[in-house]
């Protein structure tokens, strides 16, 4: 009887090494396919992130001053998947240790700006702005209403403002007014018609 429970037992024994091994494999080829999706991922976000960087400083610069100084900076470089994204925003006389102490539209300005750097990195066919321009002084509308009028030409930018300013520089405008109470109706005018 100790033959049959010694092969019985050594039968379990090579079954369970058997199963250890192929876990064993399983979790290296597990481990190996992680990493080489990590290393994807990375090499992609670094490619991604690098020309989300050099297109928000030619952005900022554009909707600032060409010596004005801004950047994106990893916080983690060694980890960058893991990693926040500081941004650093310094307009001309100014020295914010932080983007909070930034006038409304300053941090307006930098958030078009980085909203720019994304979109040139993977362009949409259109964009919607919900009155973006509320906190701008005029000089500043100006300078967002270029950028958008440089970039349409690649997109359409529907952009819902009360700004005069804003509405005189599109294409075409949509109000929306209310004819009798609770009845709202659409009045579009096309301003390219208007300039024949």
């Amino acid at each position: 009887m100790a033959i049959e429970a010694y092969n019985e037992m050594n039968a379990r024994y090579e079954f369970i090494q058997n199963q250890k091994k192929d876990l064993a494999e399983a979790k290296a080829s597990l481990m190996a396919t992680i990493q080489a999706i990590d290393d994807t991922a990375k090499e992609k976000f670094m490619t991604a992130f690098t020309l989300v960087r050099e297109n928000f400083i030619k952005v900022f610069r554009s909707l600032f001053n060409e010596q004005d100084s801004c950047d994106l900076i990893l916080t983690d470089p060694q980890r960058p998947l893991e990693s926040d994204i500081d941004i650093i925003a310094k307009p001309k006389g100014k020295r914010p240790l932080s983007i909070n102490q930034l006038s409304g539209g300053e941090k307006t300005l930098t958030a078009t700006a980085i909203l720019f750097s994304l979109y040139l990195l993977k362009p949409a066919p259109f964009c919607i702005f919900d009155e973006v321009d509320a906190p701008l002084d005029d000089t500043n509308i100006d300078k967002f209403n270029n950028i958008i009028r440089e970039f349409s030409s690649q997109s359409q930018f529907i952009i819902v403002s009360h700004n005069k300013r804003t509405i005189a520089s599109t294409d075409v405008i949509y109000g929306v007014t209310m004819v009798e109470q609770g009845i709202s109706r659409v009045v579009p005018v096309d301003l390219r018609e208007l300039a024949d």
